[in-house]
């Protein structure tokens, strides 16, 4: 080019051009469309489940409604199955994860995930005509579990180890409390909170707590694209704050029922 000013000139306004795009992410996204598109499992009570309405509604659709809110835009919910979660993500049909997803290093290779924002004890679930007491008394039985899940993926891991037995995976957690209950399966591992609400609906006769899995503490996190920093980093702070607020206690008691909720740090690691 002739006209070194001239040059100088192109040369920083394409130097802006390309830094202004090279920052702008999701997050910027999310706010100019005013729309949050939230992954949401709703066959996970009291997580996430449909009212009388067919209305979403849970603790992680009030998550999501909460995020939305501090974003400025409005929520939408992504209806996606347990498999479904990181595929409607990694697709582009939802920005956000928020459906109890476990933070297991495998997932992290995929997409990139928060610190914890919930978190789930084990139990097992059988019918009262099973001579189901313990997890050890599951050696020999037929269990199954969700697809997909971390119970699901510890569970079938101890029948393959015990050696006898079988294990069945299934779609969604509904068709896998209904195994049990028509007595497909003689049990399953199922988070704290579910158990609780399955017994508490009185869809599912003679389900019965069998005491707690030797699993340990599921937590769960919320997840964005792995490339997504800005985001994410977003993500963390709005579940720092959840939790300082008050918030988190509030939706633990109006979703899971009275009492502390699950404690989200991990001791000598983080707080």
């Amino acid at each position: 080019m002739k006209n070194p000013a001239v040059a100088v000139a192109l040369f920083a306004a394409m130097s802006v051009s390309l830094i202004n795009t090279a920052q702008a992410d999701k997050l910027d996204d999310i706010i100019d469309s005013g729309k949050l598109r939230c992954a949401v499992t709703l066959d996970f009570p009291p997580m996430g489940m449909r009212d009388e309405k067919n209305v979403p509604v849970g603790f992680d659709v009030d998550y999501c409604n909460d995020l939305a809110k501090v974003l400025g835009v409005t929520a939408e919910v992504v209806e996606t199955p347990f498999p479904d979660r990181i595929p409607a993500l990694v697709s582009g049909r939802a920005d956000v994860i928020v459906a109890s997803t476990s933070d297991t290093l495998e997932r992290a290779k995929t997409v990139g995930m928060t610190v914890p924002y919930f978190a789930f004890n084990m139990v097992v679930l059988t019918r009262d005509d099973t001579k189901i007491n313990s997890y050890d008394d599951l050696k020999g039985k037929p269990v199954g579990n969700t697809s997909g899940t971390f119970e699901a993926i510890a569970l079938e891991k101890d029948v393959k180890k015990w050696g006898n037995g079988s294990f069945r995976a299934y779609q969604t957690q509904n068709d896998t409390i209904l195994a049990v209950a028509q007595g497909h399966i003689d049990a399953s591992v199922v988070t704290n909170t579910v158990a609780a609400a399955s017994i508490k609906s009185g869809k599912y006769k003679g389900l019965r707590i069998a005491g707690n899995a030797p699993y340990v503490i599921d937590y769960v996190a919320l997840a964005a694209k792995r490339n997504e920093y800005g985001l994410i980093n977003y993500l963390n702070l709005f579940i720092n704050q959840q939790v300082r607020s008050g918030r988190y206690a509030e939706l633990y008691e109006k979703w899971v029922g009275a009492g502390k909720p699950v404690d989200l740090t991990v001791p000598n690691v983080y707080r």
